[in-house]
């Protein structure tokens, strides 16, 4: 099937850029939300550096309570509060907030369970030098967890660029909107197969930053 690309080109490149926006958003500020929330949810826990059992009830709670609605379900009984935080409920914004929202809860899991595999005995060792809960967070238990750490952000990074797409069977944007709209709803398979080559280099190159990353932090 001949395609029309001066019709087709500029809509794959802002489609292309959207789901960009959308993972680079969502990695960044759902990315570090979700590293203060795992530290919390590590800290806070009993024997912890600021054990506090209600707020890590609380926490937990909370954790066990949105990590595991499937996302097209979450982006829509989100909807209220994307509406009242964005002011709308459609299109790549509505999208990327959603997103930052799930993804915050899904990293602060990855983050707890890196930073449990840490020796307690390291750590009680630094407190018994003196040094401050923060200073103990800041210089030994993120750098210790480091490499599984990006390993994790990495496997994050995929399962965002996965739900990009799913946002974009709700009126997100990108690259998931692309495939139905011009590929899936005109049945115009090179279409799929064009987004769907370009999700897959996306992975592609995010799994190999991160495994590269992930040797050098080992090997420091």
């Amino acid at each position: 099937m001949n395609i029309d690309w001066e019709t087709i080109g500029p809509v794959l490149l802002s489609a292309v850029a959207q789901t960009i926006g959308m993972v680079l958003v969502t990695m960044l500020v759902g990315g570090f939300l979700g590293l203060v929330l795992g530290i919390l949810l590590h800290t806070t826990r009993a024997g912890g550096l600021l054990a506090n059992r209600a707020v890590f009830t609380a926490l937990n709670l909370l954790v066990n309570i949105i990590r595991p609605i499937p996302f097209i379900i979450f982006i829509t009984a989100i909807g209220p509060v994307t509406l009242a935080v964005v002011g709308t409920t459609l299109g790549t914004p509505a999208a990327t907030f959603a997103l930052v929202v799930a993804a915050t809860f899904g990293i602060s899991r990855i983050v707890e369970q890196n930073l449990v595999g840490i020796d307690p005995g390291v750590i009680e060792a630094a407190r018994a030098m003196g040094a401050s809960p923060l200073r103990i967070i800041g210089t030994l238990l993120v750098p210790e967890a480091l490499a599984p750490l990006i390993l994790g952000y990495t496997f994050v990074f995929v399962a965002v660029v996965d739900m990009t797409a799913v946002a974009g069977a709700v009126g997100g944007g990108g690259l998931g909107d692309f495939a139905i709209t011009y590929g899936y709803q005109r049945f115009d398979w090179t279409i799929t197969a064009i987004a769907v080559l370009i999700i897959i280099v996306l992975v592609q190159a995010a799994q190999f930053v991160g495994n590269r990353l992930s040797r050098a932090a080992l090997r420091r």
